[in-house]
């Protein structure tokens, strides 16, 4: 009779059942059942350098592949390391299965090494968190944990498998693998709420069009095309959902970037706002006045009157909800309106135009930006990790490709070190495609041994380093309301972070000049190694983000 080990069975599920290819991790003892099933049935196992960079890794895989992101680790402290992925996947609702080991159950109340209580602190952080304490149940809890992390809104899961029940054998003929359902389940509102939102369309004058994680979540480019062109919206997208839409659709306001946006909710008469969350990213929808209607789709019932209450609420599926408001509303044309947003932006924003285009010693970040985009055009992933270096990336970056430009600020957690793992994961999901992520100093030094694991995967990413010698965002926040003199914990020195990625079997280049920029970038990419070009920038610049947060900060 044939047998087949509980860690076996993880690997036979995840590759028969899901379709799972490829895997995030660090190896375990208590988890090498499960590693040896990544042998047993073909699966590509990354290991890492640390457990967060591995949950960072998968969360990225969701994004851009549009499939569940599964990692692996061990217990203790290889599941208190996995913690700040874990909750940045979770306030960024990304579908992510994270397996992790425990001590053996047999051995619990005896001071076993590495027994803690795991359940209860990963639950506050996941959508679902359970422990199997049986063989034969291990393919039904993973299939529970798919389930939990696709269904609604999506986010990340946690599944506990103690040793015990991993390395135990049982006959083959008693386990039943589960079949993934081919139905998908799509929620939509009443007809009644779709033809109030239509209405408001309708009738308005300025309407604009904001969207963000649930438009990439939904995979929704098709019908969010269809609903542009005939409503004739100016939009913008944000987060995962960039790129639903090229940055260079007529009506796109990406071209005056978050300026435009704040023009276009703050003078529109209706904003259509979908699959995005009124954070302090919105100023919890402060930006939109009062008077302003709002009509705000979701799927998940809660967000639909936080913060900002709706005039119109729509719950549901962003792709199901969008094709069936098309088939309501009127053909319009408000290109006009789109006109006049980029004519009130375009003076806020055009000393930050020219210094795009002026070559400068120091080099500003903006610049620097720039010639990254000259040298690796609009057919690329790129990647943004740091406080001032988000703001200067995300708005000067563009990309023809779904979730072509995204960075740490984007999200709810704010975190920093997303920056190379991400970068990884979007290599690994689009071989073809060059990704390119720009790093800020400090948020470099999260996950930069990740460099390793690239090595060793052969995994050639670009890394450009915006370095201002500095935590840029909180140094120049320090000095507004502390003064120059007053820094603390805030400067990090001039270092030569690309000899550190020579040193591991990268590529490195270290640039002084504006006018080394675009040729060291060329030599990075040709050296089809991972890559660092560190690139010294102006220390004194100060992004509107960071004059923005210190604002938030001050006592009323």
């Amino acid at each position: 009779m044939e047998q087949i080990s509980g860690g076996h069975l993880v690997g036979k599920y995840l590759k028969e059942v899901e379709k799972v290819g490829t895997v995030f991790g660090i190896s375990g003892g208590h988890i090498e059942a499960i590693l040896d099933s990544f042998t047993e049935y073909g699966i590509r196992a990354i290991d890492v350098r640390h457990e967060q960079a591995a949950v960072m890794m998968a969360h990225a895989w969701s994004i851009y592949t549009g499939k569940p992101g599964v990692c692996l680790v061990t217990a203790g402290p290889g599941f208190t390391n996995s913690l700040t992925g874990l909750a940045n996947a979770y306030l960024d609702n990304a579908p992510v299965v994270v397996l992790c080991g425990r001590h053996p159950l047999k051995d619990d109340l005896k001071g076993a090494l590495q027994e803690m209580n795991q359940i209860d602190m990963a639950k506050p952080i996941t959508k679902w968190a359970a422990t199997c304490y049986d063989t034969k149940r291990i393919p039904e809890y993973l299939a529970m944990a798919f389930r939990h992390a696709l269904t609604g809104r999506p986010g990340p899961v946690f599944l506990e498998l103690p040793p015990d029940y991993l390395n135990k054998k049982i006959p083959a003929e008693e386990v039943s693998m589960p079949v993934r359902p081919a139905r998908r389940y799509r929620t939509c509102p009443d007809e009644q709420e779709l033809r109030q939102a239509a209405e408001l369309i309708n009738n308005a004058k300025k309407p604009a069009f904001i969207g963000g994680n649930g438009l990439g979540i939904s995979g929704c480019g098709a019908e969010l095309e269809k609903f542009i062109n005939k409503s004739s919206i100016p939009f913008i997208l944000m987060n995962s959902g960039r790129g639903e839409l090229p940055d260079k659709h007529p009506l796109s306001l990406w071209d005056v970037g978050n300026m435009g946006l704040l023009v276009a909710l703050s003078q529109a008469d209706v904003v259509v706002a979908a699959g995005i969350r009124f954070n302090w990213l919105l100023q919890s929808g402060a930006v939109i006045p009062p008077h302003v209607k709002v009509i705000h789709l979701d799927i998940e019932p809660t967000e639909v009157d936080r913060n900002r209450f709706a005039d119109v609420g729509l719950v549901g599926d962003a792709a199901l909800v969008l094709e069936k408001l098309t088939f309501m509303i009127n053909d319009a044309d408000h290109t006009g309106w789109a006109e006049e947003l980029r004519a009130v932006s375009m003076p806020f924003i055009e000393a930050e135009l020219r210094q795009r285009e002026i070559s400068s010693q120091p080099i500003h970040p903006i610049r620097l930006v720039a010639q990254i985009q000259k040298a690796v055009g609009e057919d690329a992933l790129y990647v943004i990790d740091g406080g001032d270096t988000s703001y200067f990336g995300l708005t000067g970056f563009s990309s023809r490709e779904k979730a072509g430009v995204i960075g740490s600020a984007s999200g709810l957690f704010g975190c920093l070190g997303t920056g190379i793992p991400f970068g990884i994961a979007a290599k690994l999901a689009r071989p073809d495609k060059k990704v390119l992520v720009l790093n800020g100093d400090g948020s470099f030094g999260f996950n930069a041994m990740e460099f390793d694991t690239m090595v060793r995967h052969n995994i050639p990413v670009v890394v450009v380093i915006n370095n201002d010698m500095a935590w840029g965002m909180i140094k120049h926040g320090q000095e507004l309301s502390l003064g120059a003199d007053r820094l603390q914990w805030s400067e990090l020195g001039e270092r030569h972070y690309e000899k550190m990625v020579e040193g591991l079997g990268g590529y490195g280049e270290f640039v002084t000049k504006d006018e080394e920029i675009i040729p060291a970038i060329g030599r990075a990419f040709a050296s089809g190694k991972p890559a660092c070009v560190n690139v010294m920038t102006d220390p004194t610049v100060t992004s509107p983000a960071t004059l923005l947060f210190a604002e938030s900060l001050k006592v009323e």
